[in-house]
């Protein structure tokens, strides 16, 4: 599970290119909000006004990353990245965003790239061997 999150920030800091997993995407997403929570809340409870500095610098830090996957599951889709913009139609687009998220990726590849589950697939289509 952790290994989806630090992932993102080691390999994929500004990668926008390729696709990546429902799973990648959501376990990111989750960690990321636990992390948010507990940075917020802290400041709060201990009344502590420098923590909030912590917070405010880890959610702009955490901005191109997260960006950068959102791009990758569009594409993981056969979807183009720019579909996230869709997310600032009010109501709608929050929804729209969210159905896309969680939609299968395209089996086998796709204009982005080999499928990030089972990248092998499609020499196993064309009868080559797996390695």
């Amino acid at each position: 599970m952790f290994e989806y999150y630090f992932s993102t920030f080691r390999y994929n800091y500004i990668n926008f290119k390729g696709r990546a997993r429902r799973k990648e995407v959501w376990y990111f997403i989750f960690i990321n909000n636990i992390i948010c929570m507990l940075l917020t809340t802290i400041p709060i409870i201990t009344n502590n006004g420098w923590l909030i500095w912590l917070s405010f610098i880890y959610v702009i830090a955490s901005l191109i990353p997260t960006l950068a996957l959102l791009v990758r599951r569009m594409h993981d889709i056969g979807k183009s990245g720019k579909m996230i913009l869709v997310a600032f139609i009010p109501l709608i687009g929050f929804f729209w965003i969210l159905i896309l998220l969680l939609t299968e990726g395209t089996i086998g590849k796709n204009k982005y790239g080999p499928n990030p589950k089972n990248p092998y697939q499609d020499l196993n289509e064309i009868g080559q061997t797996q390695y």
